[in-house]
Order: C-alpha cells, then sequence, then structure tokens
C-alpha cells in the first residue's frame, strides 16, 4: 500500500469549490430574478419592477396576489407554451442536466480522495478516478454557461417576452437590467472549472508509479536475504 495523502491537498480543495459551485448553480437554478423588468405602469404591478426566472415570472401587487403570497403575483412558465424564449426553455433543461452531472462530478472527487487518503490499493484507478471528476464537473459548467450566456445576451439586447395575459406582464418593459441569478450562476460556474481542471491535473508521484513493477525484484532480493546463503569458509573451519 502506497502513502498518497500528501498529493492530495489541492484536489481536496478542488472537491470544496466544486461543492460551493454546484450549490450556487442549485441557488441560481430557483431564484427568479434573472432579468429584472423596470415599468412605469404601477397600476398592476405596484413596485414598478417585475422579475423573470426561468421558472416564474412574478411582481408585487396589491391587487393580483398568488394564494400563499402576501403581496407576490406569480406565474409558472412552461418549456411547452408557445410564448416561452428558447433561452428559458434551455436553462430549464441544461440548469437541471448541470445539477445531476456536477453531483456525479463531486462523486467522483469524493471516491478518488478516499483512494488517496485512507490507501490505494494495486488495482485503485485514482488518476482515472480524478480525471473523470473533472471532466464531469467541466461539462457542468458547460451546461450551465450556455443558458446563462444566452439570457445574460437576451437582456444585453433587450429582448422582451409576449406573456399571456394570465401573467398580468407588460408586452415590453420600459427597461430591464441583469439580475443576480445569472451573476450567481456565473461565480458557480467559474467555480466549478476551476475544481475540474485542478481535478484534471493531478499526477501520481514518481516513485509510486515504479512501486509496483519494482516489487518482484524486491520480494526476490527479501527472500534471498531472509533465507541466506550458505558460508564456504564457514563450514571448512567446522570440519577442523
Amino acid at each position: 500500500m502506497t502513502y498518497l495523502a500528501h498529493t492530495g491537498h489541492a484536489q481536496l480543495g478542488a472537491l470544496g469549490l466544486g461543492c460551493v459551485g454546484w450549490t450556487l448553480t442549485a441557488v441560481a437554478l430557483g431564484l427568479i430574478q434573472w432579468r429584472v423588468w423596470l415599468v412605469s405602469d404601477s397600476e398592476v404591478i405596484t413596485s414598478g419592477v417585475a422579475w423573470v426566472g426561468i421558472w416564474r415570472a412574478c411582481f408585487n401587487s396589491h391587487t393580483h396576489v398568488t394564494p400563499g403570497f402576501r403581496v407576490m403575483h406569480c406565474r409558472y412558465i412552461s418549456p411547452t407554451e408557445a410564448f416561452t424564449p428558447p433561452e428559458v426553455v434551455a436553462g430549464q433543461v441544461l440548469m437541471l442536466l448541470s445539477l445531476l452531472v456536477g453531483l456525479s462530478g463531486n462523486a467522483g472527487g469524493v471516491y478518488a480522495l478516499r483512494n488517496v487518503y485512507f490507501g490505494m490499493e494495486k488495482s485503485s484507478p485514482i488518476r482515472s478516478a480524478f480525471f473523470t471528476a473533472g471532466a464531469l464537473c467541466l461539462s457542468a459548467a458547460v451546461m450551465s454557461i450556455i443558458p446563462l450566456l444566452w439570457n445574460l445576451s437576451s437582456v444585453v439586447t433587450n429582448q422582451t417576452i409576449k406573456f399571456p395575459p394570465e401573467f398580468k406582464m407588460p408586452q415590453a418593459p420600459d427597461s430591464q437590467h441583469v439580475g443576480c441569478g445569472i451573476g450567481v450562476g456565473m461565480v458557480g460556474t467559474v467555480l466549478m472549472v476551476v475544481s475540474g481542471i485542478i481535478f484534471c491535473t493531478y499526477r501520481l508521484p514518481v516513485r509510486s508509479r515504479q512501486l509496483d513493477s519494482s516489487l518482484p525484484a524486491q520480494s526476490v532480493a527479501d527472500s534471498r536475504g531472509a533465507g541466506g546463503e550458505d558460508n564456504p569458509a564457514f563450514e571448512s573451519n567446522e570440519h577442523l
């Protein structure tokens, strides 16, 4: 069994970054502040501000309130509706896939670190496990960055969404800006990228790579040393 605990400190930190990045991705998925719409008509949207996420569109109101909320009206955005823009549908699908793939990547990192810190058997694929974990984390980051940048571009270019009447949303806002949901998702994606790169750059020490090939020769030498060899001079003295 080879001692490798000193080689996995960077990957242990990468696992922490990966867990934080995965958590931020999950938080971004549930936030409604992906797009912040500013409207001048405050008759329905009392605060003059509406929030559009990838799952719901919400605003504060004293005239139209969703059951269970005190002053907020929210409507679910279905991916099958004709008005739902493609960047929102991409966000719903890819962000969920990113969570699943990122969770698998962090689980792979835990498995690889377990082999590093609790001992390596001859058949333990530590290098492959770290590379697989890193590839999964990088894949999760790619899946999340696509809808994040797509929705960011839609806000920057002032794209609107034609909501149905039951949403009580204006056909177009006076202005809009990027909400904290995209920012949180971006930070989580960056952390997943850093985590994946550190996982993929793990290298076994040269000695541990050569250890398996040197074991047979060492065992032969040890067996010779343990059994010993006859000393001819000692045998000749016994006959005197």
